[in-house]
């Protein structure tokens, strides 16, 4: 296994979620916001943006995946979803990356049909180039090349996700 250069710097990513944040803060301003981390992966950019995000809020997360080692297998597994009515809430879903959408759309349909105020999505990573499901997002990270990455959060196999950059990730043949 091989993990290769950052493409993106801890200093990179910082700054990124900072204009995030800031963004969120301004979009939310006078209203109270319920965030909700889709983890694993979304772990250290869920953490950074919270921290930075400067309005009143709760945190609840959903367990969700549709990923065996580097591919999606299209179908998505909950495995937590969100404790309590999210009725009077604005919710934001905060998400490590959007690649087919399969699994966003799943939690979105799902946070929708619970009738939340408003709900944006917030994703660390787009891969565009691999979408099959076109997700609505409000905030996007940086977008990315069709390659598997790894680090802030991102695993492969459940490794690697301590890294405090983001890299592309090659398996030795």
């Amino acid at each position: 296994m091989i993990v290769g250069k950052p493409l993106f710097t801890t200093h990179q990513i910082q700054n990124r979620v900072q204009e995030l944040a800031g963004r969120i803060s301004h979009d939310y301003a006078k209203k109270e916001l319920l965030v909700v981390g889709i983890l694993k992966g979304a772990f250290m950019f869920f953490s950074d943006l919270v921290r930075n995000i400067e309005v009143p809020l709760t945190l609840d997360f959903i367990i969700a995946s549709s990923y065996m080692k580097t591919q999606s297998t299209g179908e998505v597994k909950v495995f937590y979803d969100i404790r309590g009515d999210i009725s009077e809430s604005h919710v934001l879903l905060v998400e490590d990356i959007v690649d087919t959408g399969i699994t966003l759309n799943h939690i979105r349909e799902r946070v929708i049909a619970r009738g939340p105020k408003s709900l944006k999505i917030c994703s660390f990573l787009d891969k565009r180039e691999r979408r099959i499901v076109d997700v609505p997002m409000d905030y996007i990270g940086f977008e990315i090349p069709n390659e598997f990455v790894v680090g802030y959060g991102l695993d492969y196999e459940n490794r690697f996700r301590n890294l405090p950059y983001i890299s592309i990730f090659k398996k030795k043949a």
